[in-house]
């Protein structure tokens, strides 16, 4: 690179559409970029760049299918129909490739969200878009629409444990539940999801172990806060 230059933090990939196989530009943020400054207990990370989240959701300017680089890559002609006749028929042309704000991140993992429920994508997927647009909530400021996201995504990320079980490569979900039901206040709750990944001896994972662990006396003390709250208002 010539000096003097400076490297921008967007660059484009090609990409072909999973509904129309039309190939388009979609940004994503170069690697040198995605270091966070800061990451919440529940991997929300805050960028002082470009947020590498906001780039996730890709959309085809020609159909307005949204998907995810882990998105199913061919859709069958049944998924073909269900997103046309319920999202494509209406879809304005336009291209959503370029640099995205808060609102247009949102928007596009709101669409994102739409394909995968209308054609039947699998849970994973549904639960980190959910968890995902709760972020970008979060980034707002918003706690009643994030905590109502979050509320969305925990019960795809049950769904997920139920019908997929878990490994010992699974941790990180287990975790994740326990921390979203923590987050919502749900205590009780939050503890029995920490000890599966504690006391599961088929579960190697140290860094979750030790961030159940965190999380889990994290929970005594907000506990003992309630009931000190509590009596104080007696008295």
């Amino acid at each position: 690179m010539a000096s003097g230059l400076k490297l921008e933090p967007l660059y484009s990939i090609k990409v072909v559409c999973a509904h129309c196989e039309h190939e388009y530009l979609t940004s994503r943020v170069r690697p040198s970029f995605k270091k966070a400054y800061r990451t919440d207990t529940d991997f929300c990370s805050y960028y002082k760049s470009e947020n590498p989240d906001f780039y996730v959701v890709r959309i085809c300017p020609e159909c307005g299918f949204a998907s995810t680089e882990n998105s199913t890559l061919k859709l069958s002609q049944r998924q073909k129909a269900l997103f046309y006749e319920q999202i494509g028929c209406r879809w304005v042309k336009r291209d959503m490739g370029g640099e995205r704000t808060l609102e247009d991140a949102l928007e596009s993992y709101k669409l994102a969200l739409l394909c995968a429920q209308v054609i039947g994508e699998r849970d994973r997927i549904i639960a980190s878009l959910l968890h995902h647009i709760a972020w970008l909530y979060r980034y707002q400021n918003n706690e009643e629409q994030e905590k109502r996201f979050l509320g969305y995504s925990l019960e795809s990320y049950i769904r997920v444990f139920e019908l997929e079980g878990v490994g010992a490569n699974d941790a990180r979900l287990l975790y994740l539940i326990g921390e979203i039901h923590r987050r919502l206040g749900q205590f009780q709750e939050a503890v029995q999801w920490f000890s599966r990944v504690v006391q599961d001896e088929k579960i190697m994972d140290a860094a979750m172990i030790r961030a159940s662990r965190e999380q889990w006396r994290l929970i005594s003390e907000q506990i003992r806060e309630q009931k000190n709250t509590a009596l104080k208002a007696e008295s």
